[in-house]
């Protein structure tokens, strides 16, 4: 109904401007919103006012030229009317409002579903935790907000590639292996002072057993350079395993799992650099090689070389991202820890330095969880009693509370996720409250079938009995899940789809609260059943944008 909205104000200032009456054809963008107030109409639009500076001519007069070039115009709109300095307000017929109800059953799973990417390609990029420990639970809500902005995209038109990028190169993985082999040492009795710069966490011990059960404990006892890469290359694939276990039972698979050392093993880290070269925004200093990233925006240049003729990380992260590019992606977007707030600015110069805009690439920051219990904090060390993984989360709360709960906020703010409120089943626990709505729309469904109702089916005569103030609140619901979608897609913001079923859920608890769907009349019966099986599908779509079941029965 929006984009009728919207069509019929564009139609009107082109007509008007064909005429005279109005002298400009610059229009700006329609923008056209949900007033708060029922007495302002079911839409307003302040289009005449944004239209004053190209028409120089005062808002309301343009507003009256669009009126009446939109008398009559459609049989939906009942009234329109012009407030205040220059807004347009529209009343529908309620006759407007039903045939939305047909129009999600009809639509079914694509309902929400759009073109508006036009099959551009997108790379996304998640995780990517280094292979040096388990997920924790920052991991986590840095998953479900990549998954759910892939599953958005995708929906919206847009072709994406998911991708987890392994950070299997360089001085954390060689300090994993130290790690591991100091571990298997002090399994076979030896006294060791373990250094701090190394990984303590008991998930180390089960992989030095494993080098000791392979390799032998003479092997262990050699602290050179091919032992300890042999510990960290067989840490880093366990590691990896157990992450890949993780991100499954959460939901989540990847198409493609991309090792940084390839880039190494390829010669594009070298290649890379070299074509920086060319373009003279890499120079020589004080025996290293530095990246001219204030060129660019960045406070200062960064180092991709050093003294010691080692690449950095930056070095590795530059070669990567071309190689992105290079494989015909259109978009790159990385989800990041918000700690790598300060790594934006060294990448988009490195992104631009070589060819491409700025706009092309995109990161997504994700702020801290506090984890917490029954409203108090829990212990986030690894040494403590309190659990920090990801899988231990999942374990205690399921998948889909995690998922839902890690999407209730912009990712750009704190989250506090109380593992207690997750385990609820009330209405204090936002992913219940959501589902159960799903849940009860099936048992009236059943309920339905066994009084005889044979099969939900739209009939135009029977959707005119839909016009309690409850149900049109419900179906203009309905109609707002294809802007929210595309709202999500275009802002990146997943969380609008987890407010909007909240939202959509609270309206079906007022309305059902209030009306019977299985009434004594039969066409409407026949008109609810539609209704509450349009919103359980809209539930259902929205759930599954998150990566979250809707289950038949709670």
């Amino acid at each position: 109904m929006k984009a009728l909205i919207e069509q019929l104000i564009l139609t009107a200032a082109r007509k008007a401007h064909q005429s005279g009456a109005l002298p400009s054809d610059d229009f700006p963008a329609v923008v056209v919103e949900e007033p708060k107030s029922d007495a302002h109409g079911d839409f307003a639009t302040n289009f005449a006012m944004l239209s004053a500076k190209p028409q120089k001519m005062a808002p309301r007069k343009i507003a009256q030229i669009l009126l009446d070039q939109m008398e009559n115009n459609h049989d939906q709109v009942a009234k329109v009317e012009i407030a205040g300095p220059g807004f347009i307000n529209f009343f529908l017929n309620p006759t407007a409002w039903p045939p939305v109800v047909r129009q999600v059953l009809e639509q079914d799973e694509t309902y929400g579903h759009s073109q508006l990417g036009r099959g551009q390609k997108i790379q996304i990029e998640f995780v990517s935790a280094n292979p040096t420990g388990p997920l924790h639970v920052g991991h986590g809500r840095g998953a479900a907000v990549g998954d759910s902005v892939f599953n958005i995209l995708k929906a919206c038109g847009y072709q994406v590639h998911k991708e987890y990028y392994i950070n299997d190169s360089g001085r954390q993985i060689q300090t994993l292996g130290r790690s591991v082999l100091l571990r298997a040492r002090q399994l076979l009795g030896e006294e060791i002072v373990f250094p701090e710069d190394c990984y303590p966490g008991d998930y180390v011990k089960p992989i030095a057993q494993q080098v000791i059960d392979t390799k032998g404990a003479d092997f262990v006892r050699h602290e050179d350079d091919a032992t300890i890469t042999y510990c960290a290359r067989a840490a880093a694939q366990t590691i990896i395993a157990g992450i890949r276990d993780d991100l499954e039972r959460f939901g989540i698979t990847f198409d493609e799992w991309f090792s940084e050392q390839s880039l190494y093993d390829s010669g594009r880290v070298e290649q890379a650099l070299e074509d920086l070269k060319a373009r003279q925004v890499v120079y020589a200093q004080d025996g290293a090689w530095w990246f001219r990233t204030t060129d660019y925006g960045d406070e200062k240049d960064r180092v991709v070389v050093r003294q010691n003729g080692q690449t950095t990380y930056f070095a590795s992260d530059i070669a990567y991202h071309h190689n992105k590019f290079q494989r015909g992606f259109e978009r790159v977007i990385d989800v990041w820890g918000a700690d790598h707030h300060g790594y934006i600015p060294r990448m988009t110069a490195a992104v631009e330095a070589a060819g491409w805009r700025r706009d092309q690439f995109q990161v997504i920051l994700v702020q801290l969880v506090a984890l917490l219990r029954g409203g108090q904090p829990v212990a986030m060390g690894k040494r403590s009693g309190e659990f920090v993984t990801l899988r231990d989360v999942i374990d205690e709360v399921g998948r889909d509370a995690a998922r839902f709960i890690f999407l209730t906020r912009d990712y750009e703010s704190p989250l506090d996720f109380d593992l207690e409120v997750a385990k609820q089943q009330t209405n204090d626990n936002p992913v219940y409250y959501v589902q159960y709505v799903h849940a009860r729309i099936a048992s009236i469904l059943r309920k339905a079938q066994e009084q005889g109702v044979k099969e939900v089916r739209w009939q135009a005569a029977a959707g005119a009995r839909l016009t309690e103030t409850e149900e049109i609140n419900l179906i203009k619901a309905l109609d707002r899940y294809p802007q929210v979608m595309e709202s999500a897609a275009q802002t990146l913001a997943p969380h609008r789809i987890t407010f909007y079923l909240m939202q959509l859920a609270g309206l079906f608890h007022a309305y059902y609260n209030k009306h019977r769907v299985l009434t004594e009349q039969s066409d409407l019966t026949q008109a609810r059943l539609c209704l509450v099986a349009a919103v359980q599908k809209v539930i259902r779509n929205g759930l599954g944008i998150l990566g979250v079941g809707a289950p038949e029965q709670m």
